[in-house]
């Protein structure tokens, strides 16, 4: 992919640098960190690589916030404020034709993000942050330590001096970290670089998270280097509705990291238009839930086989709806096991429970174990050794208890799910024994939603009705485009703005949407 055209937005007397790159059925705008240069970003690959898979589903608009980059530089005794931000982001979208816009705001982007959302709700349609934080001390730097760095910025600032504290992995890449440099060099001043850092050690906007009303997906590196993955997993646990998804690795900037950006793009895809890139053979981090249905002690009494039967099957299809409700995709269905994969564990936790709470209510006995980690995956296949430890994880459980690896309790941190030490198992190609908690819920669990109440089809235009129905049919968006004589352009924009004003993540539960309704 060639750089693209750089164009000026005017925001009074200030100019800021942009740039749009696809014709995907919304807009999407990259709220960039610390610092940027649009120019410079294309000679690093994996920036290019990420432009092009967020490219291929949105119209990505980038830009060089003011004093960094391509933009007008400021007066280091005269600072932008965050409302000045704000108004050059709105000036940007303006000239790139933008009414309302997805966010994916990195790190201090990301506060900036969130800002923006609460100020503009009507011109916001959803938020990703990434390695974002709501306080900077708390998250970054301590003030001390602060101090001591604003010491390195202005003796060394255009020599490297921010790559140790975004990718400690590059340092020994003697190429990357000369490239480094010039980066810096090119993208802000000394001067301007110590007086955005001052800025963003004045970042605290935790008293704005309850008031974001766009859904949001968090995403961060749980090692980052820069920001603690407590940063992250705050904003997801203060913002209603949010969603937190960590990442393995410790790399800071969203374009770095060997792998991350394929699995990064794949969860924006996802959580923006409900559909995911599959790559036959990919390695991703996913939730394995494995239900065991046990034999009940004794058949209750005045049931027959063929009632037995039908409760299994009852079981069956009542399973089945709460899988796709929480975005959970079927691995096998065995008479007496189940494995189901989910993309973050406080959803497949909360399926757990679902289904415990049924079962105690019916003659069924369910043990279930949860677990996290990478698989290998294609269109028939799901194998890995993250499987054989859920599947141990189901073996230590009783009948009526959840059982969850430690690696789950750490990820599902800030999700209102309370996790409690149970026991520790030993399980054969490890090390070290295995944790296991039990989980609870802290409060009435449900998939998140943005909205309050059950949504309404009455929210959705007669179109995209019927795109729901064919969506429920297991359609494909080309299918349904020659079903309606569309391009797949325009029902993939139906699709993303189905799923937004249902508040829905996924087709997988668009679907059970739609088949709970056909029964109303």
């Amino acid at each position: 992919m060639r750089p693209v055209e750089t164009r000026y937005a005017r925001n009074g007397d200030i100019h800021i640098a942009y740039q749009v790159i696809g014709q995907g059925s919304f807009d999407l705008v990259f709220v960039p960190g610390f610092v940027s240069n649009l120019e410079i970003f294309w000679e690093d690959p994996g920036f290019v690589h990420l432009v092009e898979r967020l490219s291929a589903f949105s119209r990505l608009i980038l830009f060089d916030k003011r004093g960094t980059g391509l933009s007008d530089r400021f007066n280091s005794n005269d600072p932008p404020s965050l409302a000045a931000q704000l108004d050059d982001m709105l000036a940007v979208l303006n000239a790139a034709g933008s009414g309302r816009t997805a966010l994916l705001g990195e790190a201090d982007g990301a506060a900036i993000a969130v800002l923006f959302a609460t100020a503009h709700p009507q011109r916001t349609r959803a938020l990703v942050l990434f390695g974002g934080y709501a306080h900077f001390h708390s998250s970054v730097l301590p003030p001390e330590l602060f101090a001591e760095f604003l010491r390195k910025l202005d003796a060394s600032w255009g020599r490297g001096i921010m790559l140790p504290r975004f990718s400690a992995t590059r340092t020994d890449d003697q190429r990357f970290s000369a490239w480094w440099g010039r980066f810096e060099r090119l993208s802000a001043s000394p001067s301007s670089a110590m007086t955005l850092a001052r800025m963003n050690a004045g970042i605290d906007i935790r008293d704005k998270l309850p008031k974001v009303q766009a859904p949001t997906r968090v995403i961060h590196r749980m090692d980052d280097i820069h920001v603690a993955a407590e940063g992250g997993r705050y904003l997801a646990a203060n913002i209603p509705g949010a969603t937190f998804t960590g990442l393995p690795g410790n790399d800071h900037p969203i374009w770095m990291g060997d792998g991350d950006i394929d699995r990064i793009a794949d969860t924006i895809e996802e959580f923006l238009t409900g559909e995911r890139r599959a790559v036959s053979g990919e390695r991703v981090l996913v939730a394995l839930l494995v239900v065991r249905v046990l034999a009940p002690r004794q058949m209750p009494t005045g049931i027959n086989d063929h009632q037995w039967r039908e409760q299994l099957e009852n079981f069956r299809e009542l399973a089945a709806n709460l899988f796709a409700l929480h975005s959970g995709h079927v691995v096998s269905w065995e008479p007496e096991k189940i494995i189901i994969r989910f993309d973050g564990t406080a959803r497949a936790a909360q399926c757990a429970l679902a289904l415990r709470d049924f079962a105690g209510v019916s003659p069924l006995r369910l043990a279930q174990g949860l677990h996290a980690g990478e698989i290998e995956a294609s269109a028939d296949l799901v194998t890995g050794f993250a499987i054989h430890v859920a599947e141990h994880v189901a073996a230590a459980a009783q009948s009526g208890t959840v059982l969850v690896s430690s690696v789950v309790a750490e990820l599902a941190v800030g999700s209102s799910l309370r996790f409690t030490e149970h026991c520790a198992i030993d399980i054969d190609g490890l090390d070290a024994p295995v944790r296991l908690f039990t989980v609870a819920a802290e409060q009435h669990l449900e998939p998140a939603r943005t909205h309050k109440g059950e949504p309404s089809l009455d929210a959705l235009t007669m179109r995209e009705r019927e795109v729901l129905s064919l969506v429920a049919d297991g359609m494909s968006n080309a299918a349904i485009a020659s079903r309606l004589d569309l391009s797949e352009h325009t029902i993939k924009r139906h699709v993303a703005n189905m799923l937004l004003k249902l508040d829905l993540p996924t087709r997988t539960a668009a679907a059970a949407f739609s088949a709970r309704h056909a029964k109303d």
